[in-house]
């Protein structure tokens, strides 16, 4: 295996700058290139199939270890990474550009160890971006991490040691898109290991919340309460709200009163239990705010950390509702969109027990009533996954439909509504989840209207980052 000595000495491709300053440096302008490249050769596991591409995908990867090398001193917190990650696209170039292999190097990525306010990663893998691309191809970012100090304090009580929050610097095409998560599992490797962390781009969550839920608002003439409008006029404030939310989303998949395998990994099923998942954790997130709130707010000897999460625990409540009815409800197509049947449900419910109301063209929220009513579909739900325990699947699966069905009106051509065969019912799972419509829960009129107005709105935050 033969490393490439670089054609420029290492100095002048990072010109004396710091990690604060490494996007404006030489070196990230070759390593960002060369990527972007070399992707236009890759095929889409990530091999570079057609040997007559493999002279340029050589310069191309010179181009990236040289890059990498260079800036690698700027991270000193990654340099155990950053030459594993030589290492990896070494091997890959002299073995022909067969599917890469960046288990190595991936395996020596530890962020969650390094969960310091502004510190900041040059992380690049080939790789698939969720929400994004489905190419495994080498994808270059320069991120940092959001951890102000009450969430570290707030991590003492929410213990989540996989956690990280991030912020996108630069990137690759890969998450020119809608993604913004970085997950280990999208890496190209020969085998998958124990997970040890996962990181959320809190930026681009906070800067679409910001861009759809102004407009919602806009539209549905919608009077926000003053913290929550301070939240639309202020990114940092909401990438931190969002930090907290996220936080707490995270660790509840494994926490609780559940299924066997709540979070239905590598599992076949109805989408609409992935729904049901996803809204519990946030729903969890929302209960332990409300909570939090209650408990700081009743003290009078709160330092600033404390001060900051009863801040952050009345507006997290604002953004699991706004996101969840605004973005989540109408983004994406209507093919097993479990998200946005999510936010139908949480509408719904707010809707039936009157706590929100759509009158004369304009939304409006008794918000004194509406936490007990939102813990109380926590609870609908809690007592949906305690049941299930003493349940076989496939009736688990039917309960869990007639729960969503009492708030969420089903397809009138769903099969599901009307009952399942016998033949169905007597055979394998398969059966079950092959009887499911691709869209078994139809937007309502009022989704119906506000997506097409929001379409645009929806459109335009692909790509977005917290300075746009």
């Amino acid at each position: 295996m033969t490393i490439t000595t670089p054609a420029l000495p290492l100095d002048d491709l990072v010109s004396g700058r710091t990690a604060a300053e490494a996007e404006h440096t030489p070196a990230w302008t070759t390593l960002k290139t060369a990527a972007t490249q070399l992707q236009q050769i890759q095929a889409q596991d990530g091999s570079v199939p057609d040997a007559a591409d493999h002279p340029r995908a050589v310069a191309l990867v010179d181009d990236i270890v040289r890059a990498v090398s260079a800036l690698t001193p700027l991270f000193p917190h990654d340099d155990r990474y950053l030459a594993a990650s030589i290492v990896d696209f070494v091997r890959w170039r002299d073995g022909g550009f067969g599917v890469p292999d960046f288990l190595d190097s991936l395996q020596a990525f530890q962020p969650q160890e390094h969960r310091v306010d502004g510190m900041r990663h040059l992380v690049v893998f080939p790789m698939y971006t969720q929400n994004g691309s489905r190419d495994r191809h080498v994808e270059a970012l320069l991120v940092e991490v959001i951890w102000p100090e009450f969430i570290a304090r707030l991590e003492t009580e929410y213990s989540n040691r996989l956690f990280v929050s991030l912020r996108l610097i630069d990137f690759t095409p890969g998450y020119d898109t809608n993604s913004a998560v970085l997950f280990p599992e999208t890496v190209a490797m020969r085998e998958v290991p124990t997970f040890t962390w996962g990181a959320i781009f809190q930026d681009r969550e906070a800067a679409r919340y910001r861009r759809v839920t102004r407009a919602a608002a806009e539209i549905t003439k919608l009077d926000l309460p003053d913290a929550a409008a301070r939240m639309l006029d202020d990114q940092a404030l909401t990438e931190q709200t969002f930090v907290m939310w996220d936080i707490i989303h995270d660790r509840t998949h494994m926490r609780g009163d559940l299924p066997f395998d709540p979070f239905m990994i590598k599992q076949r099923m109805p989408f609409f239990l992935y729904s049901l998942e996803e809204l519990r954790c946030d729903l969890t997130a929302f209960r332990e705010c409300v909570s939090l709130q209650a408990r700081l707010s009743a003290r009078d000897d709160l330092d600033e950390a404390e001060r900051a999460m009863l801040e952050h625990a009345g507006l997290v409540q604002y953004a699991v509702i706004f996101d969840r009815i605004f973005r989540f409800a109408i983004t994406g197509s209507r093919v097993r969109n479990y998200d946005g049947l999510g936010g139908q449900l949480l509408f719904a419910w707010l809707h039936q027990r009157r706590v929100l109301h759509w009158t004369d063209t304009s939304l409006a929220f008794d918000w004194d009533e509406v936490p007990a009513a939102v813990v109380a579909l926590a609870d609908a739900i809690d007592d949906l996954y305690w049941r299930s325990i003493d349940r076989p699947k496939t009736a688990h699966w039917l309960a869990a439909y007639d729960l969503v069905r009492s708030v969420v009106t089903p397809h009138p051509a769903s099969v599901w509504a009307r009952g399942l065969s016998d033949e169905i019912l007597a055979g394998a799972p398969k059966g079950f989840t092959d009887a499911v419509l691709d869209d078994e829960f139809p937007l309502s009129m009022f989704f119906e209207a506000l997506e097409k107005k929001m379409r645009p709105v929806i459109a335009s935050t692909e790509g977005i980052r917290g300075t746009d």
